[in-house]
């Protein structure tokens, strides 16, 4: 099948058959990182909001809508193969919102969201200050998501956040609840060391993702250490995409103060390698094709 054909979003990739083994999700933030994640190896990947308001040039305190994330989500299906994970914040609203935020979302490609316990406007998970929901609240979200899912592969995972509120016994029992409710997958914002990973681990019986993200109040475990304590998942949310801003703004430093790129030419991608990531050959051999009638 051609690569125009084959690229069309075709629906929701499967993430539970991915979770039959520890999945390991490149955080992506748009199509060309969504490719080049997939060429590196990883077959799952990860789109955090803090990554979408983020490339706006936007904080991550829900200024972003439901509608930018959902274009973000269609941008990325429609050029990569692998199950996609959205960051669904608080699911724009309330139960009533968290329903069309599932379906608008399953029919953008995305394979599961998380949604958390945060009081809108929500902060970063790492950053203090937070404010969380009754779990009573957050389990009327979860239900009104597993109720709204199409294809029950679709993930719902349920993220909190009260480690740094209310401590961690309280993000366990609200684990608990958020199961109770019909969370696929529990996801504990901000634990503090490898400690409170292993306690989590052996107190909630369910599915556990871990959130590797940097400069934050969590350790960095490996994907082998998560695995070994018990998690089923991670996420590297934000990693590519600071390396990537770090390079640019080096890049236009450089390009400003000497007014050329002949410095550092070399470590620029070429316009072979470039064009062998985006497919330009197999768009230019299906255009060809086309313009002949199909022969």
């Amino acid at each position: 099948m051609s690569l125009l054909r084959d690229n069309v979003n075709m629906g929701p990739k499967s993430l539970r058959v991915q979770m039959k083994s520890f999945v390991t999700c490149a955080g992506v933030f748009n199509g060309i990182s969504a490719v080049l994640a997939e060429r590196a190896g990883f077959n799952a990947l990860y789109l955090s909001g803090s990554g979408v308001a983020g490339v706006m040039g936007l904080p991550d305190i829900s200024v972003t809508t439901l509608s930018e994330v959902a274009e973000e989500v269609r941008r990325i299906t429609a050029v990569s193969r692998s199950p996609l994970i959205v960051d669904a914040d608080t699911g724009f609203g309330e139960a009533v919102n968290v329903t069309r935020t599932v379906r608008v979302l399953e029919s953008a490609g995305a394979s599961g969201i998380h949604i958390e316990d945060q009081v809108l406007p929500k902060r970063c998970g790492h950053l203090d200050g937070k404010t969380i929901i009754g779990s009573d609240d957050m389990a009327k979200k979860i239900l009104a998501a597993v109720q709204a899912r199409k294809n029950s592969d679709f993930q719902i995972i349920a993220r909190t956040d009260a480690r740094s509120v209310g401590g961690l016994e309280d993000a366990i029992e609200r684990a608990k609840v958020y199961l109770e409710a019909g969370a696929d997958v529990i996801f504990t914002e901000a634990l503090e060391s490898k400690a409170e990973f292993e306690r989590f681990a052996r107190e909630v019986k369910a599915p556990l993702l871990a959130n590797m993200t940097e400069f934050g109040k969590s350790p960095l475990l490996s994907a082998e250490e998560l695995q070994s304590i018990g998690y089923r998942m991670v996420i590297f949310p934000l990693t590519a995409f600071r390396a990537a801003l770090k390079t640019i703004y080096g890049t236009y430093q450089e390009l400003y103060r000497k007014g050329t790129q002949s410095g550092f030419i070399s470590s620029l991608m070429d316009r072979k390698e470039y064009y062998e990531v985006i497919g330009y050959s197999d768009y230019a051999k299906e255009d060809l094709e086309l313009s002949r009638g199909g022969r």
